[in-house]
């Protein structure tokens, strides 16, 4: 008996219920081109501003999901830095952030260009430019081997293990991703949102690297996503709602993968996880027209560099409480110089103390109405 479906005798025929996925497909299409036109009418700066916030947030939690943390900042500045817009107090990016920044945007930036094998090793040499996952050396730029044994999604302690997917073996990599790159690039027969679904799904079925398998099945469906609209611009984050959604997101998968071909549960639920990504842009434009806002509000209002930048900081969602001392450690300041930018903002209205608080007192942006 086949334990999962890449072992069946159909594979990779899906199979799936047209009626369930028809009643979802359309509202969520409808509002995916709602959307798109809302954020095509803001000016270009404001778009450009959008764009950004959803570029950051795509990439930061497609890492979380797989539990590697990244910097903000850093992935901020070298998203900007790439699509060549001025956002002041840039921050130098680590090579391994240039790599996941360089593999998400050459995705979505570069949509109409082919998927290939090529293309595929030069994202996954990207996202490990030293070589190694963790401590672990691995193969880089080429499909794994299995000289370590089977590929296996694992987890809980050495000993207890629980296996909860286990890949094709090596030797049946390069006929297995020939026919999915060969799908890829010819099929035009699906509606292009289900089309990005059915390819994040079969392309981590295959699991053909070492690791990151997960972070480009999801740069492969934002690249499929991106040909639906026909434009490089993102205006919602797909990896934003997954992080949100992760122990269903894995379940549903190790269900699926251990199915009988029949993905409508993997379908309907990225459907819906898309709808909720779209609820997810809403907050984001609201954001952007916030900050827009309040840079508006105090244009004429003579700022130093040092409160332009954590103002901008807080605006784009600052982790934790604002402290002086935090203040001074991010700005490079004394203690004291940090507690006069952040009295002066105080007294301009800018800022505000945070009520309760302990040991240090914090601050907050101002709500404006």
């Amino acid at each position: 008996m086949s334990r999962y479906i890449h072992e069946l005798k159909n594979w990779p025929t899906f199979r799936w219920d047209e009626g369930v996925l028809a009643q979802r497909l359309a509202p969520v299409r409808h509002r995916q081109g709602r959307l798109i036109g809302r954020m095509e009418a803001l000016g270009f700066n404001l778009r450009a501003e959008a764009v950004l916030a959803i570029l950051t947030e795509d990439v930061l939690k497609s890492s979380e999901i797989e539990g590697e943390i990244l910097d903000r900042q850093q992935v901020r500045s070298s998203i900007a830095r790439r699509l060549g817009m001025d956002i002041g107090g840039l921050a130098q990016a680590d090579r391994h952030v240039e790599g996941v920044v360089e593999m998400m945007l050459d995705a979505t930036q570069k949509f109409q260009m082919p998927l290939t094998n090529d293309r595929l090793s030069a994202w996954h040499a990207a996202l490990f430019p030293t070589g190694r996952s963790g401590m672990s050396k691995i193969i880089v730029g080429a499909w794994r081997d299995d000289s370590s044994g089977p590929m296996q999604i694992v987890s809980g302690p050495i000993g207890r293990e629980r296996v909860h997917y286990e890949a094709p073996k090596a030797p049946r990599l390069n006929s297995e991703m020939a026919a999915f790159l060969k799908w890829f690039s010819e099929d035009t027969s699906h509606d292009p949102v289900l089309k990005a679904a059915l390819a994040h799904l079969w392309f981590v079925t295959i699991h053909p690297f070492d690791d990151g398998n997960g972070r480009i099945a999801r740069a492969i469906a934002d690249m499929a996503l991106a040909r639906s609209e026909q434009s490089p611009q993102r205006f919602y984050s797909m990896s934003a709602q997954i992080r949100l959604e992760r122990k269903a997101y894995y379940d549903v998968l190790e269900a699926t993968q251990k199915g009988d071909l029949d993905i409508t549960a993997w379908l309907k639920w990225f459907l819906d996880c898309f709808d909720r990504a779209i609820d997810g842009a809403e907050r984001t434009l609201s954001n952007v027209l916030r900050k827009a806002r309040l840079w508006d509000t105090i244009k004429n209002q003579t700022l130093n560099e040092r409160q332009r930048d954590m103002i901008n900081r807080l605006l784009d969602g600052f982790e934790g409480k604002l402290t002086s001392s935090k203040w001074a450690t991010i700005t490079k300041s004394s203690q004291d110089t940090a507690l006069r930018d952040i009295t002066d903002l105080v007294g301009r209205g800018i800022l505000v103390r945070d009520t309760g608080g302990g040991r240090s007192t914090s601050y907050s942006l101002a709500e404006r109405k």
